[in-house]
């Protein structure tokens, strides 16, 4: 298991913390009016607004609890202040070249800011595990859906020192 398996980078971390205030500020006072409205409506046995208000607002306090538990189980590490920058750790974007020719580009990051379409990809994923303290230059070897593959490191990038 990765050392990093809870680390999230400070902008994942407020983006958690700023859903949290959505959901909270925002969107849960306008669903809790709606309940309050259709509940002064009489029968709350038919009334998909108070139905649909009702489970919405404990997907809401759901979602709030599984958030506020998770922010408190996080590390933040801050992929800038990474002093070894020849070598892929968490928070790298590392640009990798396949077998067959093609180079790609990921930043590696934790569970919580994942997002392959952009590519954000986690350290516990197999090419993740797999650039973990590689260097450029170096032949890593991945399962992939595919197959075994060889990757080959071309870059490493962290953010800069700013803020």
């Amino acid at each position: 298991m990765s050392r990093f398996k809870d680390c999230i980078t400070p902008q994942g971390f407020a983006a958690l913390q700023a859903e949290i205030s959505q959901l909270w500020e925002i969107e849960r006072p306008q669903v809790v009016q709606t309940v309050q409205w259709a509940a002064g409506n009489g029968d709350r046995s038919e009334n998909g607004d108070y139905i649909y208000g009702k489970k919405r607002l404990r997907q809401i306090d759901s979602r709030v609890r599984y958030l506020r538990k998770r922010l408190e189980n996080l590390t933040v590490v801050d992929p800038a202040r990474q002093a070894n920058r020849d070598q892929v750790f968490f928070g790298a974007t590392v640009r990798y070249q396949r077998e067959n020719g093609r180079e790609q580009t990921v930043t590696i990051v934790g569970k919580d800011e994942t997002e392959a379409g952009l590519g954000r990809i986690s350290l516990d994923s197999p090419i993740g595990r797999a650039l973990m303290n590689k260097a450029a230059g170096d032949l890593v070897g991945v399962q992939t859906p595919g197959g075994e593959e060889e990757l080959e490191v071309m870059g490493i990038s962290y953010p800069d020192h700013s803020g």
